[in-house]
């Protein structure tokens, strides 16, 4: 962390909303992208970065300096995540003959390249994937977080971390091979 962000964390605890939104301006995006990739939804994840940010807000205070800022709010984004999986849960419990919303088949002219193509891959393969194979994968592939912020931001031990991110990393390419006809390439 620089010198400056620390600066806007002290000044934002001590309750200045202008230091607080320059640590919004600069996290938000990957706020965003790690809820949207968790959830597959934009709409939520843009409910859950604000919610994100109004958690940190409140909690500003209580953050210590060991911790990481970007890992702290990572572990505050994927908390707010879990309460919207498990709601989800409980809503699909209670009308089970309700069916989700269908998705736009038709490829956008991004996705007519050769990368737009693989990436929209890679999407779909992770949000196949379990959970907290997908939590893990985006935490460490996507967000950069070290094995230790990992256990630190799942709350498990660094272990469980390296088993479970070899887990991940294996179904993630046996789907990969899947979609490609057993190859690791095109």
């Amino acid at each position: 962390m620089n010198e400056s962000e620390q600066d806007f964390i002290q000044q934002a605890a001590r309750g200045d909303r202008q230091a607080f939104g320059a640590l919004v301006r600069t996290h938000q995006a990957r706020v965003f992208h790690f809820i949207r990739r968790l959830l597959g939804s934009a709409d939520e994840a843009a409910d859950l970065t604000q919610e994100t940010f109004i958690r940190a807000y409140q909690a500003l205070p209580r953050w210590r300096p060991e911790a990481r800022f970007q890992t702290w709010l990572l572990q505050i984004a994927r908390n707010a995540a879990l309460d919207t999986l498990r709601q989800r849960r409980r809503y699909v419990d209670l009308a089970p003959d309700e069916q989700a919303e269908p998705v736009d088949p038709a490829p956008s002219p991004l996705r007519r390249l050769q990368s737009a193509r693989d990436l929209a891959l890679l999407e779909q393969l992770l949000a196949r994937l379990p959970h907290e194979q997908r939590e893990i994968l985006l935490l460490r592939e996507v967000e950069g977080l070290a094995y230790d912020e990992l256990a630190a931001t799942l709350q498990i031990n660094a272990g469980t971390v390296k088993s479970r991110l070899a887990r991940a990393r294996q179904a993630l390419l046996h789907g990969y091979r899947q979609a490609n006809g057993g190859t690791l390439d095109d």
